[in-house]
């Protein structure tokens, strides 16, 4: 599993494997610095209430190479990261509401297979899932059942967002931009938005190292004594 504080330069490492540069070589060694400067960082797990929020952002057009746009999303379960992604779209949006509303639909789905796989669990929530999101756009067209011209060119398979919302079985909430989460999976950031949105991970250095020490095996004597 990704670590969640470095997805973001992870896939866009691995988009260009098949054509590497100079430039996905410097990234590479990057990733390898911070994540040997980490290895004693972890998620941090805290007894909470059993609510599901999801938080999901898109950039919009940022490949230089294809202009498609990177999907991010994380959710928690009370206070705890469970799930976290960072992908490449499919196809290129026309629009950032468009790129908004398809990670917006990645995230519910993801929201709605957690809440049926607690139910098999018998564990129930009290409230249904929440996905807060930083697009107005993007958070009206799925709740407003009026089709407009302008998102005709939206695929019909993404509006089972709608339906969700409309059965409530998820709810849809705006949060603004600069309190956005998964706002570190979807692009390059500055060291100090950075730090503050790895601690809205959860993520800490842990008290207890993730680094296995090595230590010498003691020498077996091959002559039996007697």
């Amino acid at each position: 599993m990704t670590r969640p504080d470095i997805s973001y330069n992870v896939n866009q490492l691995c988009q260009f494997l098949h054509c590497p540069t100079n430039i996905h070589f410097t990234a590479a060694k990057r990733v390898l610095r911070y994540l040997k400067g980490t290895l004693q960082f972890g998620l941090q797990f805290n007894k909470g209430s059993l609510q599901l929020n999801g938080f999901c952002d898109s950039d919009w057009a940022g490949n230089p190479d294809d202009r498609k746009s990177t999907s991010g999303y994380c959710i928690y379960l009370g206070s705890c990261l469970i799930s976290w992604t960072a992908r490449k779209q499919s196809v290129v949006a026309r629009s950032s509401t468009k790129a908004e509303y398809r990670s917006m639909a990645h995230t519910v789905a993801e929201l709605y297979w957690l809440r049926m796989l607690l139910k098999e669990l018998h564990t129930s929530l009290l409230t249904a899932p929440c996905i807060w999101v930083d697009n107005i756009g993007a958070l009206a067209l799925s709740s407003n059942p009026v089709f407009h011209a302008r998102t005709k060119h939206i695929e019909m398979d993404y509006h089972f967002i709608r339906e969700k919302i409309f059965n409530k079985d998820i709810q849809a909430k705006y949060i603004s931009t600069s309190a956005q989460p998964s706002d570190i999976f979807t692009k390059g950031l500055s060291s100090s938005r950075f730090l503050f949105l790895r601690d809205k991970l959860m993520i800490y250095d842990l008290p207890i190292s993730l680094k296995e020490v090595v230590r010498d095996k003691p020498s077996v004597s091959l002559v039996s004594n007697r």
